[in-house]
């Protein structure tokens, strides 16, 4: 194996980093401080998007930087994960990036789902304007009533009745929800099969968030932040009937889907967790540097200088590990990475959690404030150690795998 980037990254690594340095980062402090200034926390109804947004999206689009996380060479970039990967990492450093370039969770993941499960007219209808950066899209699945790190548990329910299926439940942690430019949602619920297994009673159905029976109910807070203009969402559906085509797929696919859809998208949020924690070490060395504490540079202080060099252990570890990740998910697909996959989920956010806290640390109260991202950094990880399976499930996994390889099923347990 070589991770080495490719031509074609180092091209769209330049670029990406250019644009960075000359459009994004300049202005990163007075977006966020505009638009917190103009998205009141808890009315979400009234959020809007700030116009300097859309600025560099379209410039970004006239520059080709455009839906590089897409392997489809006519509608993206056409890189391998590893080649996405370098990529992904760079966005991570800065809050605005991932959308600017039109690489933002949940959109990635909903659009590799259409792209690679999507029928034609699913396509045409929500694709292509998800692909143009027209619409937002927001990710049904977990639930407020059941434990959902068991996905199993669900209580949602989609149900085929003639030409069309009728959808019921609660979800909520939807990210996206509060985004005024949100259209659509893929809605992941049971549809009760007594011939099928367990893991394909589950279906997956766009939904309209304007249909009849779609009731958005509120934003939740984040660490007191309700990461307006976007948020995250309970919502409710009630008796909401779509016609059959929406399904994707077809019924029981649902977990299939969603091991096409987390695989890269785990690659994605662990490298821009590993590009947050170097710039949380970028910002804790030049803040240990620059301030005196008892005559001597802080970082010079009791064992802050260990702290550094244990940053960049963790941060080079868990660089290697998500590039071996990327590197046989491309090889041999999300059920022959599953080991590596929930490997680096569990060590990319933990990693970003200890470095950007002995970086908060270091710059005293400002660390906790919105001077810096590292407030904002910190909620990421925490969060991230629960989004997409908790740290729990997925060594609960590798463990089960390493048993396996040693002969004893799960029903040794």
């Amino acid at each position: 194996m070589d991770f080495e980037p490719s031509a074609r990254t180092k091209d769209y690594l330049e670029r990406v980093r250019r644009f960075m340095s000359e459009h994004i980062i300049p202005v990163e402090a007075r977006y966020w401080e505009e638009v917190r200034a103009t998205n009141p926390g808890g009315n979400w109804r009234q959020w809007r998007i700030h116009p300097l947004m859309e600025e560099l999206k379209q410039r970004a689009r006239a520059e080709g930087l455009w839906n590089l996380f897409l392997p489809d060479p006519k509608l993206g970039a056409g890189l391998s994960t590893l080649e996405y990967a370098p990529l992904a990492e760079e966005m991570g450093r800065s809050f605005m990036a991932p959308e600017v370039f039109n690489c933002n969770a949940p959109d990635t993941g909903n659009m590799e789902v259409l792209w690679r499960y999507g029928s034609e007219e699913q396509k045409q209808r929500w694709l292509t304007p998800l692909l143009a950066g027209e619409i937002r899209s927001v990710f049904c699945m977990t639930e407020p009533d059941v434990a959902s790190s068991d996905a199993t548990n669900m209580q949602a329910t989609a149900v085929v009745e003639g030409d069309e299926v009728v959808l019921n439940g609660k979800k909520w942690w939807t990210s996206g929800l509060g985004d005024p430019r949100a259209r659509v949602a893929i809605f992941m619920a049971r549809t009760p099969d007594a011939n099928a297994g367990r893991h394909s009673q589950h279906s997956m159905v766009l939904v309209p968030l304007d249909a009849p029976g779609v009731e958005i109910r509120r934003m939740l807070s984040l660490y007191g932040d309700h990461d307006a203009p976007h948020g995250h969402g309970e919502v409710h559906f009630q008796q909401v009937r779509v016609p059959r085509s929406n399904l994707i797929a077809g019924p029981g696919m649902g977990f299939e889907i969603a091991q096409g859809r987390l695989g890269p998208g785990r690659i994605h949020h662990c490298m821009r967790c590993i590009g947050a924690a170097e710039r949380a070490l970028e910002l804790m060395i030049d803040r240990g540097m620059q301030r005196q504490a008892f005559g001597k540079a802080l970082l010079n202080l009791g064992g802050n200088r260990e702290r550094v060099a244990e940053a960049r252990i963790a941060i080079d570890q868990a660089r290697l590990l998500t590039l071996y990740a990327a590197w046989k998910l491309d090889e041999v697909g999300a059920l022959g990475a599953m080991t590596e996959i929930s490997a680096i989920k569990v060590v990319a956010p933990n990693m970003l959690q200890k470095v950007v806290d002995d970086a908060i640390q270091i710059h005293g109260g400002a660390g906790v404030s919105s001077d810096t991202p590292l407030a904002t950094f910190f909620a990421q990880a925490r969060s991230l150690r629960l989004a997409d399976g908790p740290d729990e499930v997925h060594k609960g996994l590798i463990a089960r795998i390493e048993l396996g390889k040693r002969g004893f099923s799960r029903s040794s347990s």
